[in-house]
């Protein structure tokens, strides 16, 4: 069975950088991508940016497009989200989390997650 162990949180100031790295352990991720989700203290976990696994398309949340690079590397079986120009509200656990499905941006089409990672940008 596949696991998910996210890396690379941590406390960052406003306009910096962060990079967030997914590593599947266990068995080669087969899955049809791999999303990133993040929740905020008191508020629903939401949709980041997904990435197909095979094509590398890539997919993001409106609040995130620009700023956040999400990309794969196959040889390490791995996903990462690149964050730049780091906002307060961007302040979140980050979730990586892998799907067969295709419907990249809802967090109930994913049967695979991490145990996430705090992200915290201060103002």
């Amino acid at each position: 069975q596949v696991q998910l162990v996210e890396a690379g949180g941590g406390l960052v100031q406003a306009g910096g950088s962060l990079r967030l790295s997914c590593a599947a352990s266990g068995r080669t991720f087969r899955g049809s991508a791999m999303g990133w989700f993040r929740q905020a203290p008191g508020k629903e976990r939401e949709f980041v940016a997904a990435i197909t696994w095979s094509g590398g398309s890539t997919f993001y949340a409106d609040s995130v497009k620009g700023r956040f690079t999400v990309s794969r590397e196959f040889a390490k079986n791995t996903a990462y989200l690149q964050m730049n120009s780091l906002k307060s509200e961007d302040t979140a656990v980050y979730y990586c989390a892998g799907t067969s499905g295709s419907r990249w941006n809802r967090a109930m089409e994913y049967d695979i997650w991490g145990q996430g990672t705090q992200v915290t940008v201060s103002s």
